[in-house]
C-alpha cells in the first residue's frame, strides 16, 4: 500500500463504489496485511506510506537467495527507489539475473533500483559530504548514494582531513552553501568539530573504523565526535553511512 493506493481507495469511496465502513475496515487492516511473510523475513510494505521510502534491505549476513526474494517483493509492491546495503557483488549478480533493473555501486556496497523519475532535486537544498581521507570513502559513498536515492542534491569533498587542513578550507564555499553536512572521519575524528565550527547548518558526524590500533576500530573517533565542542554536531554509529544519509535527507526536507 502506497500513496497512490490510498488515493484510489478514496476515489472509490467518493464515487460511491465503497461504503464508509468498507474504507475503515481496509485502513484498519492495512499495517498487518501490508506485511508479506517470506518465512525468513517479514517485508514491511506499509513503510513506504509511513516514511516515504520503501523498506531498505541490510544484505550482510543474508544469502543471495534471501536478498533476491526480499527485493522482488519490494519491487512488485512499492513505487519508490529500492536499496540493499552492505551487499556483495555475488549477491548483486544473483539479484540482477532476475531483476535486470538493479545496479551495483562497488564502493558504497549498495544494490539499488533507481526508478523514481519524478524526483526534482533542489540545488538550494544540497547535502554536502566531507570525508577526512580516501580510506573513508566507502562509508562516505554509502551516505552519498543513500541521500541521492532519497531525492536530494548531493555534493562531495573527499580527502579533506585535518592533517592538511588547507585542503578543507579550499572547499569553504561548498560548506557555506550546504543545507546539511555529513562529515566522515576515522583516526581521531577531529574533522567533525572543525566543520561544525565553520557552518550554521546541521552537521552529522560519521566515525569510521579506519585507523591504527589505538583507534579501536572507530571507537576513538566515535568518542571524539560525541565530545565535540562545536555546537550542532550529531553523531551516528561507527561506519553508518546509510544512517547518516537518511537522517540528512529527513532534515533536508523540513520546511
Amino acid at each position: 500500500m502506497n500513496e497512490q493506493s490510498i488515493r484510489e481507495l478514496l476515489q472509490r469511496y467518493r464515487a460511491g463504489q465503497l461504503e464508509e465502513d468498507g474504507v475503515i475496515s481496509i485502513l484498519k487492516r492495512l499495517p498487518v496485511e501490508s506485511v508479506e511473510k517470506l518465512g525468513f523475513a517479514e517485508v514491511d510494505h506499509y513503510r513506504e506510506l509511513r516514511q516515504g521510502f520503501p523498506e531498505v534491505v541490510y544484505a550482510a549476513g543474508k544469502t543471495k537467495e534471501q536478498v533476491l526474494a526480499i527485493m522482488q517483493s519490494l519491487y512488485e509492491r512499492s513505487e519508490g527507489n529500492l536499496m540493499a546495503t552492505r551487499a556483495s557483488r555475488e549477491q548483486f549478480e544473483y539479484v540482477s539475473s532476475e531483476l535486470p533493473a538493479t545496479k551495483y555501486d562497488e564502493m558504497a556496497r549498495i544494490i539499488y533500483i533507481d526508478r523514481d523519475k519524478k524526483i526534482v532535486r533542489d540545488p538550494k537544498r544540497t547535502i554536502l559530504i566531507v570525508s577526512a581521507g580516501t580510506s573513508d570513502m566507502p562509508v562516505a559513498e554509502e551516505a552519498r548514494l543513500t541521500a541521492y536515492l532519497w531525492g536530494n542534491e548531493v555534493k562531495t569533498c573527499y580527502d579533506c582531513g585535518v592533517a592538511g587542513i588547507h585542503r578543507l578550507f579550499a572547499h569553504i564555499d561548498d560548506i557555506e552553501r550546504a543545507n546539511v553536512l555529513i562529515v566522515v572521519a576515522g583516526m581521531e575524528g577531529a574533522l567533525a568539530s572543525v566543520v561544525g565550527g565553520l557552518t550554521d547548518k546541521p552537521v552529522i558526524a560519521v566515525p569510521t573504523s579506519v585507523g591504527y590500533g589505538a583507534s579501536f576500530n572507530g571507537l576513538a573517533a566515535l568518542l571524539a565526535m560525541l565530545n565535540s565542542c562545536a555546537a550542532g554536531v550529531s553523531v551516528v554509529n561507527i561506519d553508518n553511512g546509510f544512517g547518516a544519509g537518511v537522517l540528512a535527507s529527513k532534515i533536508n526536507k523540513l520546511c
